[in-house]
C-alpha cells in the first residue's frame, strides 16, 4: 500500500512563499526520529529531510506571495491548500493519505480534497496535530519547513535585510514591515510580501 503525509509551511506568514510537501512512506521513517518540525532545531530538520529525499518519494510545491495574492482574488486560503494537497496525491498517486487539517472541520479538509483528486478509491485521514500523531506526516512537516527556511533565508540575503521568519507574530517581521512601508511610496509593495493580508492594512 502506498501511504503518504502532506503537510504545509508558511500559510500564515505575511512574506514568502507557502510550500506544501509530500512525502512516501518508508521502512525506516520511526527509527530516525522525525517529530513535528516546530520541535526540531534548524541544523536537526536539514539533516533529516536530506535523509528522507535519499530514502523516498518526496514532492513539495511553492506558491509565491505574489501568486498567493492573485489567488485569493477568487479563492480563500483553505480553497488554495485544499488544491495544493490534492496535486500533491495527484503527484505521488497513493492509496492511503494522512494530512494536517487546515480547516476547523478536519472532516470536510478530507471530502474536498477528495473531490479535487477526481478519485475515490483514496483513505484520505485528515487530523489536528498529525504532524505530531503520524511519523509520515511529520516527515512532510520537516520538508516543508525545510524548504520555507531555506527560501526566507535566501530571500532575506537578496534584499538585504533581517525579515525575521516572515511571520505576523515576529517583530523582526514588523519592524522590517513598517521601516519597508515608511520608505516606498504607497501601494509600491515588493512581490515578496502578501499585499492582501490584514497585517500590511494594520501597519500603514
Amino acid at each position: 500500500m502506498r501511504i503518504i503525509g502532506i503537510d504545509e509551511a508558511g500559510r500564515g506568514s505575511v512574506i514568502g512563499s507557502l510550500f506544501v510537501a509530500g512525502v512516501m512512506n518508508f521502512e525506516g521513517l520511526d527509527s530516525i526520529g522525525v517529530r513535528d518540525s516546530k520541535r526540531l532545531s534548524p541544523n536537526k530538520r536539514e539533516e533529516l529531510a536530506a535523509i528522507i529525499e535519499g530514502a523516498t518519494d518526496v514532492q513539495v510545491i511553492e506558491v509565491t506571495a505574489d501568486e498567493i495574492d492573485e489567488r485569493r482574488k477568487r479563492q480563500s486560503m483553505n480553497e488554495i491548500t485544499v488544491e495544493l494537497f490534492a496535486r500533491i496525491i495527484k503527484l505521488l498517486n497513493p492509496d492511503k493519505v494522512y494530512v494536517d487539517a487546515a480547516d476547523v472541520k478536519p472532516e470536510r479538509f478530507a471530502s474536498n480534497i477528495m473531490k479535487r483528486c477526481d478519485r475515490d478509491d483514496i483513505e484520505i485521514i485528515s487530523e489536528f496535530k498529525a504532524d505530531v500523531n503520524y511519523p509520515v506526516v511529520s516527515a512532510a512537516s520537516i520538508m516543508a519547513k525545510v524548504y520555507r527556511d531555506r527560501s526566507i533565508r535566501e530571500l532575506s540575503a537578496r534584499i538585504g535585510a533581517d525579515i525575521g521568519s516572515g511571520y505576523p507574530s515576529d517583530s523582526k517581521t514588523i519592524e522590517f514591515l513598517k521601516h519597508m512601508l515608511n520608505e516606498r511610496p504607497k501601494g509600491h509593495i515588493p512581490v515578496y510580501v502578501r499585499r492582501s493580508w490584514k497585517t500590511i492594512e494594520n501597519l500603514r
